[in-house]
């Protein structure tokens, strides 16, 4: 396992303990486009510098040129929401009907610089009186269609918005500041353990208002099985982000406030933390 963090002064690259500055030599395409992504980035380990534990304040999102797209009612609770946000608006049981499916809903959600930076800030929309975060464990997947890594994303959501109407969805789910990636890229031949913890914490002007956590092994659906559907019938020359589903959903009664603090963990990934606009 190497875990790759995206800085402000260059890549570094971390495995068992040694931190390595890998500039110049590894980049996020290179990784994604390369025939064994995992070999590739242990050859750059063992090549690359000696260097420190880089500082919180100079990371950026491991992303260069890849799409993220999201997969959706992969958890039982993300369903049991859907339902309650479709009955509100008078809508049908469609969401009952993809949870229960062979086919995943999937959806595109962000393009790079709609990405924003551990630290930074993501946002909710002005038109919208209930947003959330969506905390989930996010999928690096390369050119050829292989799951090679993981990182923590935030998805986040308008939820009134895409109750109101489902074909409202992309307008719920993509925005300037509407997903954030990070704190690193795990590259891992092995995907997280079925009871891995994806944890979430809300705090509003320093103190806690929500908390939640749930596990790797509640997702519904086989974790390749949602990449290959991805992949079926498209193309990602640059390699793809996929957001996996959550399991976590605040009380109908709690909507994200400006100034907002969002914490996501999942180890060894660490703790994605934005700030809300």
């Amino acid at each position: 396992m190497i875990r790759l963090f995206v800085t402000t002064k260059g890549i570094v690259l971390e495995r068992q303990g040694q931190w390595r500055h890998a500039d110049g030599m590894a980049g996020i395409d290179d990784l994604f486009r390369a025939d064994d992504p995992v070999a590739w980035l242990e050859a750059c380990h063992a090549r690359a510098g000696a260097c420190g534990e880089p500082d919180a304040a100079d990371l950026l999102a491991p992303i260069q040129g890849q799409e993220v797209w999201a997969a959706g009612v992969t958890y039982l609770r993300s369903k049991d929401a859907r339902m309650e946000e479709a009955r509100e608006a008078g809508g049908g049981n469609f969401y009952d009907r993809v949870y229960n499916a062979e086919r995943p809903e999937l959806f595109f959600k962000a393009t790079p610089h709609r990405v924003a930076r551990p630290g930074g800030a993501v946002r909710i929309r002005s038109d919208s009186q209930w947003n959330v975060p969506e905390p989930e464990l996010t999928l690096a997947i390369d050119t050829a269609g292989r799951i090679f890594g993981y990182t923590v994303g935030n998805d986040m959501s308008s939820r009134d918005i895409e109750g109101e109407n489902p074909l409202y969805l992309p307008q719920a789910k993509t925005y300037a500041g509407s997903a954030a990636l990070g704190p690193c890229l795990v590259v891992d031949r092995e995907l997280p353990q079925p009871d891995t913890l994806i944890a979430l914490q809300i705090l509003r002007d320093g103190a806690p208002v929500f908390a939640g956590e749930t596990q790797v092994s509640r997702i519904k659906r086989p974790l390749p099985s949602l990449a290959a559907f991805l992949y079926r019938d498209n193309e990602f020359p640059r390699g793809a982000f996929l957001m996996t589903g959550t399991g976590i959903v605040p009380p109908d009664s709690f909507t994200l406030a400006r100034g907002d603090e969002i914490r996501i963990t999942i180890e060894p990934v660490g703790t994605l933390r934005n700030i809300v606009a």
